[in-house]
């Protein structure tokens, strides 16, 4: 059995969910809709949704939907927040409206523009906030971010989520200098 698939969803006040085809949660920060697979089906009692399943060919659907649906009860009601920190000289980010403009050591800065839904929070040029009610889409947001300049294990450079950790690699030792001897 499924340990994910078999933990209660609880829903808080303020949450309501549609069970049809697919599973549509509205709540005060948006809504969502989760597929439900064939084979899977939700019971709402009370201020509870659980999820189960027909037999045990739909064990990898069980975890995932029940997965799914706990991320949108979650978004909908409190979001979620990810966080990203800029190292390095110079480098630096600005948000105007729905586009971030980011300044990493290349020739040009970079202009980034957010997806509908997702907000982004400066603090100190080098502090990044973002928010949304979809933890996938903030997700990927966070990602292509990190990619406009990954972290340097050299320099400890770039952009990187807060709370990583970068190990710095040695840069090379040499003895003897440019070119060679006889």
């Amino acid at each position: 059995m499924s340990r994910i698939g078999k933990k209660l969803i609880n829903i808080p006040a303020g949450v309501k969910l549609k069970i049809g085809e697919t599973l549509l949660v509205e709540g005060p920060k948006g809504k969502q809709t989760v597929p439900i697979p064939p084979g899977i089906r939700l019971e709402q009692a009370g201020a509870v949704l659980e999820v189960k399943r027909e037999n045990d060919s739909y064990a990898a659907l069980h975890g995932l939907t029940r997965a799914l649906a706990s991320n949108a009860v979650v978004g909908v009601s409190t979001g979620f927040v990810r966080e990203l920190d800029i190292f390095g000289v110079g480098y630096r980010c600005d948000v105007k409206g729905n586009v971030a403009s980011f300044a990493l050591g290349y020739s040009h800065p970079i202009e980034f523009l957010l997806p509908p839904g997702v907000e982004m929070a400066v603090d100190k040029q080098t502090h990044i906030v973002l928010k949304c009610s979809d933890r996938q889409v903030l997700g990927q947001v966070a990602a292509n971010m990190r990619a406009l300049r990954p972290p340097d294990p050299y320099k400890n450079k770039g952009v990187r989520f807060t709370g990583e950790v970068l190990r710095k690699k040695q840069g090379k030792t040499g003895a003897g200098g440019k070119g060679g001897g006889k």
